[in-house]
């Protein structure tokens, strides 16, 4: 019986990902396969690699300012940000650039853009598939890879199970770092507080931005009061969110895990990457929490 581990998409939440699994080795528990989607491909390639413990001490050491600073912003690639720092940071923590030379069996899952059918990647680049497969619509631009404009994964799949299924997997435990309370899948951040207002401030979107709100506050202030309307980032971040969790539903529902391991992270928005240690932190207390559930399913595997 071979254990399999399905690692979710969801951004900056998905560093949870890093905690389970150190959480799992710690129980003794180690995965046969991995498929990641997202933010979980790019975990799952970091533990396939064995170099998970190197990834943790980097991303608990970066800053806000590290982050802002390592976002390569572009307005002519179909997203926001090229994304070139995920393969920059692959290559530094030392994982190898192909799947062949991976010390554990990983699937990659990504989207096609032209057929908006999933693709399961596990042959040839391992970073340009990674890369593909956090292509976040909207702020990542898409990345040609093996003949394909490739988005997010998590639109078609966003927690792997089936994948898993694909290498071997006997029994396979998901990890969903979206997990969401009933009806509240976004809450409005306290005026300033909000990290796509600094992102903004750091961008061309301010010289965007900033006009139209000056244009059209005059038309609202004649209005009733109200909240200030979600920005840019937040509606596409949202709107993601809204996506992948009905497709995730969708998608268990037919081809259920046989153990879901639920994070609510609503409070990290997905470009939230300097607060990876709370998602880690995050992920051993679930662990710990599911520990015997966790110890039970892996009798059988």
């Amino acid at each position: 019986m071979r254990l399999g581990l399905a690692l979710g998409s969801g951004g900056a939440r998905g560093w949870a990902h890093v905690g389970v699994l150190l959480a799992l080795r710690d129980l003794g528990i180690r995965p046969d396969v991995v498929a990641g989607t997202s933010m979980g491909a790019l975990i799952g390639a970091v533990w396939a690699a064995g170099c998970l413990d190197e990834m943790e001490g980097w991303a608990r050491s970066q800053t806000r300012a590290d982050i802002l600073a390592k976002m390569d912003f572009s307005f002519s690639g179909g997203g926001l940000m090229r994304g070139s720092v995920v393969m920059q940071v692959l290559s530094d923590l030392g994982v190898p650039d192909t799947f062949e030379e991976l010390e554990h069996p990983l699937i990659v899952v990504a989207t096609d853009m032209t057929s908006g059918r999933e693709v399961w990647l596990q042959k040839g680049s391992l970073h340009h598939a990674v890369r593909g497969s956090v292509s976040i619509p909207g702020i990542l631009s898409p990345y040609w890879h093996d003949g394909k404009w490739l988005l997010d994964g998590g639109l078609t799949n966003p927690v792997p199970t089936s994948a898993c299924r694909a290498l071997g997997a006997d029994v396979t435990i998901a990890v969903n770092p979206n997990a969401k309370p009933e009806n509240a899948l976004w809450r409005q951040p306290p005026t300033g507080e909000s990290f796509w207002e600094q992102l903004s401030q750091k961008t061309m979107l301010s010289h965007i931005v900033s006009p139209l709100q000056g244009m059209l506050g005059e038309e609202e202030a004649s209005k009733t009061p109200k909240p200030a309307a979600p920005n840019y980032a937040e509606v596409v971040s949202v709107s993601i969110d809204i996506m992948t969790e009905f497709v995730r539903k969708a998608r268990a529902a037919s081809d259920p895990p046989h153990l879901t391991l639920n994070m609510e992270l609503g409070k990290i928005s997905l470009l939230e990457m300097h607060r990876a240690g709370e998602a880690i932190d995050a992920g051993r207390r679930l662990v710990a929490d599911q520990s015997q559930a966790i110890k039970a399913l892996c009798k059988t595997a």
